[in-house]
């Protein structure tokens, strides 16, 4: 075993510690199958949201790890239960009131509200597919209307009916009593409507593989239970995939932990064995509020991209999975600059360092240099006091600071200028507040102003800071009031960079007069 392989097997990081529970399973023999099987699972009934790609970069995650640490092939499998009835129609899409009519229908029966493919679900898919390749991720796309229409859940179908009492009571100690007068782990698909029905089964017949029950439009009606006629209800629907594409490893949010045991004892009985299971803390939006497909709360997969790089978002969905985590606009700048501390931390890693460093679990073991002089939240403030409404303003700042860097030579610094004046005129510079200077903050702002203009270091960031803090110490107890008056009344914001490193970028004269501009009142609209 290589020292690699030695050192991700004691790692602490948390895909090593999910991994070694998939490798654990396969002690005594590989799989019969030939290969690992992750899966991960997408509900259409929305737009693929944030979360969805959380859930399948974790898993990404965890999958790199398990080949670090074993040389069993492994394939990522993702399943969308495209077949599910429509329950209520989306607040999200356009006139919305159009599919009111086609409330219980599979989603791909439901017709696309955006008018580009076949079905609304169809629609969704599309949209998780594009993603998933845009991320480069390796997959197999697997939809549940084809699965059960082409016969490949047909052996599972078949057991279900085989083992219907047994799978009924695992069920029935879930619900309530009322529900439990009407429920049936089999969901026909009515063969005129097309609507998914919620009815109780009058009769199971295991030998002829069929279903009998009320139609509620009248009369008996009797169905296979192969070929796509019927559906699973959900949690058997968990149960019954994990069993019959034999996955080793699923991940999905908190509201799934409370039926992970109902879940495994389906697959059980169904002949299959459960995955090893990890369940991650939700996201929430600005306000602390759940994001969900259905209501477009929170940060889109798009939004995230319109102000930040891929490799960002990867490094949030790495942080501390089991913590929830609010997930909105304001923290894109901090991941943008966390995800690039740790790229320059890896380069002077040991190994074992490196196996514990979010981005060797983004990238693996082709972990990219950065090549970001200056970090995305003093780009911000630089474009908030420069007003910058185009790329090249920012880049005659960086080039007089950092005078051999440029868009060629530093394409991801050159990405990260993009982003920069996007992210201002979206979110800045609206939010802007500046504010006049207190007595105290005045006299000390006209001491910085006077200490800038008699200063003749060098224009680098702790020289500059030095000045700074000098002038702040002999006049604040505690330090932090005198930088909270240095971006409330310079920059219009609550918080800010190291100031030092702001005077260094945007230049001393340039800074003494932004000064005297707040000091004269100018700056406060």
């Amino acid at each position: 075993m290589s020292s690699l392989r030695d050192a991700a097997m004691t790692s602490k990081a948390w895909p090593f510690e999910e991994a070694r529970k998939v490798l654990k399973r396969y002690e005594k023999a590989p799989p019969e199958k030939g290969y690992v099987l992750f899966e991960t699972g997408y509900g259409p009934s929305g737009l693929p949201h944030i979360g969805t790609f959380g859930e399948v970069a974790r898993t990404t995650m965890v999958r790199r790890a398990f080949e670090v640490i074993s040389d069993i092939p492994t394939k990522l499998v993702c399943f969308s239960d495209d077949l599910d009835g429509m329950r209520k129609v989306p607040g999200n899409v356009p006139n919305p009131e159009a599919l009111e009519e086609y409330l219980q229908m599979p989603l791909t029966s439901v017709p696309d509200p955006f008018g580009k493919y076949e079905s609304f679900g169809h629609h969704n898919n599309a949209m998780l597919r594009r993603f998933l390749d845009t991320f480069g991720f390796e997959y197999e796309f697997i939809s549940a209307r084809e699965f059960y229409r082409a016969g490949k859940f047909d052996e599972i179908l078949l057991r279900c009916a085989e083992r219907y009492d047994d799978l009924m009571k695992i069920m029935m100690k879930s619900l309530r009593e009322e529900r439990q007068q009407s429920y049936s782990i089999f969901l026909p698909i009515h063969p005129e409507t097309g609507r998914v029905m919620y009815v109780p089964m009058k009769h199971v017949d295991a030998a002829a593989g069929t279903i009998t029950f009320d139609d509620p439009d009248g009369g008996e009606m009797t169905l296979p239970v192969t070929g796509g006629n019927v559906k699973l209800q959900w949690k058997p629907d968990f149960g019954a995939r994990w069993a019959a594409l034999g996955v080793d490893f699923e991940m999905y949010g908190k509201e799934h932990a409370t039926n992970e045991k109902i879940y495994d004892a389906i697959c059980r009985t169904l002949g299959g064995r459960p995955p090893a299971h990890f369940s991650f803390e939700l996201f929430l939006d600005d306000k602390g509020q759940k994001i969900s497909k259905s209501s477009g709360n929170g940060v889109s997969i798009d939004e995230w991209l319109t102000y930040a790089s891929s490799e960002s978002l990867s490094y949030f969905m790495y942080q501390k999975p089991k913590t929830a985590k609010r997930m909105y606009f304001d923290v894109i700048p901090k991941a943008v600059d966390e995800y690039h501390q740790q790229l320059r931390a890896y380069a002077t890693q040991d190994e074992a360092q490196r196996l514990n460093n979010p981005v060797f679990h983004i990238h693996g073991h082709n972990v990219p240099a950065s090549d970001m002089v200056v970090p995305f939240a003093m780009l911000l403030n630089l474009a908030s006091v420069s007003s910058a409404e185009t790329k090249e303003t920012l880049w005659g700042f960086i080039q007089r600071y950092a005078p051999d860097t440029g868009p060629e030579t530093h394409p991801g610094m050159d990405q990260a200028v993009g982003f920069a004046v996007r992210y201002y005129n979206d979110f800045v510079k609206p939010a802007k507040s500046y504010r006049l200077a207190n007595e105290q903050e005045r006299e000390a702002l006209t001491a910085l102003r006077d200490a800038l203009a008699a200063y003749d270091g060098p224009a680098e960031d702790e020289a500059l800071q030095s000045v700074v803090y000098a002038v702040g110490r002999d006049r604040f107890d505690p330090l932090r009031g005198w930088f909270t008056a240095l971006y409330e009344v310079l920059l219009g914001a609550s918080q800010g960079p190291r100031f030092g490193g702001f005077i260094a970028l945007y230049g001393v004269p340039e800074t003494i007069a932004l000064i005297d501009k707040a000091l004269a009142g100018e700056l406060v609209g």
